[in-house]
């Protein structure tokens, strides 16, 4: 497995795997866009790309962009080694792990920003998140140019957005999204986990909780949104250390409040646990 660090070295990278490949039929560059503190949810999305691509490039950049100034971007957890090694393992080709300049040369004033999509549901909350989120991504498209992107659905909100920055700018790439991974015990994989106390992490459990609840009341027939947003809320208040920053039933190309929870809906959620924020979500069968 190579590591390149400069946009150069990636582009020239992916055009020589599209070339060996000599364009046949199936041959197809993934990429994974990761921050890092890779965990078994980033093992899966490498492991579908390395099965559906010919070659899979993972990049590693804890993105400054899309930290809010009271945000964890100095503490986010960074493990490049096992980054590396876990990455190589699920068979990526190619670890493309830029330094802040690289990404964001001195004196760049260029920002990508998906208008309306990305004030709702987590951007929100964290104001200017998923201008940033939208930037690096742009960034990473231009310069690996893959014919698969990879993502994760715990994520709903951002793989909203970034369907519609790829739609809006007519990028050649196909966001591909995988399920949630979980822990045993049902709680959604995240980096962030890792700032969980083990009294947080038992509260955290919470948000899966309201999610199969949910899930739970769809499968009986129940589709008034404001029934199951409702419901998902007494879930909460069954833990008041747990402080919800939102509970929604949405269109998920949209992120707009929706009355009826139809199929293809997003219900998401999103919670405080300590200083720890997570998210969770599913999708109304």
């Amino acid at each position: 497995m190579e590591i390149v660090h400069r946009v150069a070295e990636l582009r020239i990278w992916s055009r020589e795997r599209r070339a060996i490949h000599g364009g046949a039929h199936g041959a197809a560059v993934g990429l994974v866009p990761t921050m890092g503190a890779l965990h078994a949810g980033h093992a899966a999305l490498i492991r579908t790309a390395a099965a559906s691509c010919s070659a899979v490039a993972v990049s590693i950049f804890v993105n400054p962009a899309q930290f809010g100034p009271q945000e964890d971007y100095a503490h986010y957890p960074r493990s490049f080694e096992a980054d590396c090694a876990l990455a190589e393992a699920e068979g990526a080709d190619l670890v493309f792990a830029p330094t802040v300049e690289e990404m964001y040369p001195a004196g760049a004033t260029t920002f990508v920003e998906v208008a309306d999509l990305s004030k709702r549901l987590d951007g929100a909350s964290r104001p200017g998140h998923f201008r940033g989120v939208a930037t690096v991504v742009a960034k990473l498209l231009i310069s690996a140019e893959p014919d698969f992107a990879f993502f994760g659905q715990k994520d709903a909100a951002q793989v909203a957005v970034l369907r519609r920055m790829v739609a809006d700018l007519r990028f050649a790439t196909e966001i591909v999204v995988c399920h949630i991974a979980r822990d045993p015990d049902g709680l959604a994989l995240s980096s962030r986990n890792a700032y969980l106390s083990p009294t947080e992490r038992a509260l955290a459990l919470t948000l899966s909780r309201a999610v199969r609840h949910v899930e739970s009341l769809v499968a009986q027939g129940e589709r008034r949104a404001r029934v199951l947003v409702a419901s998902a809320r007494e879930v909460f208040a069954s833990e008041p250390a747990i402080r919800i920053d939102y509970v929604a039933v949405v269109d998920w190309a949209t992120l707009e409040p929706l009355e009826t929870a139809v199929p293809g809906a997003l219900f998401a959620v999103a919670a405080w646990v300590g200083k720890t924020r997570l998210i969770d979500n599913t999708i109304v069968q």
